[in-house]
């Protein structure tokens, strides 16, 4: 799997969480069923509100992403319920006509990995 990360506008510019860390945090955290209704990144602009353009190869290569998925792995929220891991599974889950994803849920918000950090500076 490619590495990955979740980024958020910080104090001082993007901060960003290594997903495998944040996989790793919630690993004896419940499942709970998350209604996809309570997902506001539904209606945002997630994966291009950080420079990054919605080109035609880019909105495909998101496409070819969320085909791909696996359902089976829960999805990773904060303690608000905001995705940090795995939105191209609720895409997935809202395109086959699915209500609801399987989640795991932070206890509390971990410190960012990097502050002030560009996506094409960090190690992947």
């Amino acid at each position: 799997m490619r590495k990955q990360y979740h980024f958020r506008r910080g104090a001082s510019g993007l901060d960003a969480w290594d997903v495998d860390r944040l996989v790793a945090l919630v690993e004896s955290e419940p499942v709970e069923e998350l209604s996809l209704t309570h997902i506001a990144e539904l209606d945002s602009a997630y994966w291009f509100d950080h420079g990054y353009a919605p080109t035609v190869r880019n909105v495909v290569e998101h496409c070819r992403l969320i085909h791909e998925v696996d359902l089976r792995f829960p999805i990773v929220v904060d303690p608000e319920g905001r995705v940090m891991d795995g939105m191209h599974r609720v895409a997935r889950a809202l395109l086959e006509g699915r209500t609801s994803i399987a989640a795991k849920r932070l206890p509390r918000l971990p410190e960012p990995d990097f502050s002030n950090c560009r996506p094409e500076d960090l190690p992947y």
